[in-house]
């Protein structure tokens, strides 16, 4: 138990967002945020801020929102785990009278208009000095490569099949059919996944995230105080995060094995739950081998056993585990962990329309950062435990 809620959540037009800079979309995502939850931007005493791949977002936002007297500011660094560790640090900051109303906001502009949309991850660079200069002289310098060096050892060591891969985006496709907000929203069969062109092998297209411009924002207010403001509060039950930098050697788990058992442990001991007592999952899902070996650590299947968990189409509208269900960001949005994380509280808000799972009181929401290398875990739920 934290003693914090998410009070107001805000999010901009997502995907294909031209002429607007990073700054300007956060301070559209931030005003949203403060409407929602019915309070005014005078009594927001904190702001986190996370940018994208532009490197845009900084503090200074706090000025472009007439922010003139904070006692907490900072900009916060954890890649796709930055929205996790955001809101840990808010109920850390709120629990200890450091802020009262704290925003959380994500923004990044990483499309242009005539630009192909792998050049955004253009910039994602391996230096040129030491040992690790052999990453740029044989090409792997991008995230695609690394992911699927991962999933390829998934498969060689436990049997997973493009098939398995395959189902996961099949499952949120179908989920994003029911969101408004989801750039792609036509189901997609077997035969799109297998037939979609190769990225790097084994990841197709349909394996891969998209790539988007946007906002999106949160506020975060002390427990007592939320449940007398306009929206539903959405209680920060327990929160963690566990890392494990890159280390690609001989005897290195990395790629099979991520840091999400350690952050879940701290996440579930402080809200005080078992996984039998999640009713939704929202993953980051940056690839579909990403949401398979996340669901291995935090304990829904053992090791080396994803593949055959998804197959029987658990994580689909319908099935036992409603997993990614706004679409995740295979099918409908790519604001890093900000994507899980809005859709877990609009779940819980009941505000799911057409991809409503049903009336979850709890979700785990998770974050993933560099290359399978930094996690966050949320648990948050309906009431305050």
């Amino acid at each position: 138990m934290t003693g914090a809620a998410i009070v107001g959540l805000g999010m901009t037009e997502l995907g294909a967002v031209f002429g607007r800079t990073a700054p300007q979309l956060a301070a559209d995502a931030v005003r949203a945020a403060v409407a929602d939850a019915g309070l005014a931007m005078g009594e927001v005493d904190g702001l986190l801020v996370t940018s994208g791949l532009g490197g845009e977002l900084t503090p200074q936002l706090a000025g472009r929102l007439g922010l003139d007297e904070l006692a907490l500011v900072s900009s916060v660094g954890a890649y796709g785990a930055s929205a996790g560790v955001m809101i840990g640090m808010c109920a850390q900051a709120i629990a200890a009278g450091t802020a009262s109303t704290i925003v959380c906001v994500f923004a990044d502009t990483p499309l242009t208009e005539k630009g192909r949309t792998g050049d955004a991850w253009s910039a994602a660079r391996a230096p040129l000095d030491g040992v690790q200069g052999w990453q740029t002289a044989s090409g792997g310098t991008a995230p695609n490569a690394y992911y699927a060096l991962a999933a390829r050892r998934h498969m060689e060591m436990y049997g997973t099949t493009t098939e398995h891969l395959g189902e996961i985006a099949i499952s949120q496709r179908l989920w994003a059919a029911g969101n408004p907000l989801a750039r792609f929203r036509d189901p997609i069969t077997p035969e799109d996944h297998r037939s979609s062109p190769w990225i790097a092998d084994p990841l197709r297209r349909l394996d891969c995230c998209l790539v988007s411009n946007g906002a999106v924002a949160v506020v975060v207010t002390s427990a007592e105080r939320a449940g007398d403001l306009a929206a539903p509060p959405v209680h920060i039950q327990g929160h963690g995060q566990a890392h494990r930098p890159r280390r690609l050697r001989r005897d290195s788990d990395w790629g099979l094995r991520t840091a999400a058992p350690e952050s879940w442990a701290r996440a579930s001991r402080m809200a005080g739950v078992t996984l039998s007592d999640i009713d939704v999952v929202e993953l980051y899902d940056c690839y579909t081998y990403t949401v398979l070996v996340t669901l291995e650590d935090y304990g829904f299947c053992e090791k080396g056993e994803g593949g055959a968990f998804v197959e029987d189409g658990r994580l689909r509208p319908g099935g036992s585990l409603p997993c990614n269900t706004g679409g995740g960001q295979l099918s409908s949005f790519y604001m890093w962990g900000f994507t899980p994380l809005s859709e877990a509280v609009i779940q819980l808000r009941g505000d799911g329309g057409a991809r409503q799972a049903g009336e979850p009181g709890t979700a785990l929401v998770s974050g993933n950062g560099g290359f399978l290398e930094y996690h966050s875990t949320l648990v948050l739920g309906k009431e305050e435990r």
